[in-house]
């Protein structure tokens, strides 16, 4: 709910001061956001092999092969494109700052701030959620359904924050 309310706010500034949304969306830089968030939508494939490892009950690698990672490696793999995305979007913001964009500048740069941050925020909690899964499984003696269900949960909201996220890109990116 507290993203379609930010998703309303997207709308509203855009039918109601179309000239400051052209003007504003003119400063984002489409491809190096759209490069964040294949890597980003790239995550979810690699959390759901980590989740289907832990469905397997192998909670690491059996080898150095791809094919036989278990659900720490993916996870791992998935918690390092998800740090990228974070940071691209701070490199974002650092961007957008100099270009005149702030949380204050006018309704657009606080629509942006709040939507994108929010989302930040929700990525950083999933970040750490993966460490906490991966450091139950190194700290169980026996990895078993309980672990493998942490990871399954942690995937689901992983997933959310994807799939919002690209309601938010098409929104804040695509829509012109």
């Amino acid at each position: 709910m507290f993203f379609a309310g930010l998703f309303a706010i997207y709308f509203t500034l855009r039918s109601t001061s179309p000239e400051l949304w052209a003007m504003e969306t003119d400063k984002l830089n489409l491809t190096f956001s759209g490069i964040n968030t294949a890597i980003l939508v790239a995550s979810s494939f690699t959390c759901q092999m980590g989740v289907f490892a832990a469905e397997r009950l192998q909670p690491k690698r059996k080898s150095w092969a791809i094919k036989d990672w278990g659900m720490v490696e993916w996870f791992f793999v998935t918690y390092v494109m998800g740090a990228i995305f974070v940071v691209g979007q701070v490199y974002e913001y650092a961007l957008l700052v100099s270009e005149g964009v702030s949380l204050s500048s006018n309704a657009y740069g606080s629509a942006f701030y709040l939507t994108t941050g929010f989302h930040g925020i929700h990525v950083t909690g999933g970040l750490i959620a993966f460490l906490l899964v991966i450091g139950r499984a190194y700290a169980a003696k026996n990895f078993g359904h309980k672990e493998a269900t942490s990871a399954i949960v942690v995937s689901y909201y992983w997933h959310f924050v994807d799939v919002v996220w690209v309601g938010l890109f098409a929104v804040i990116y695509l829509l012109k």
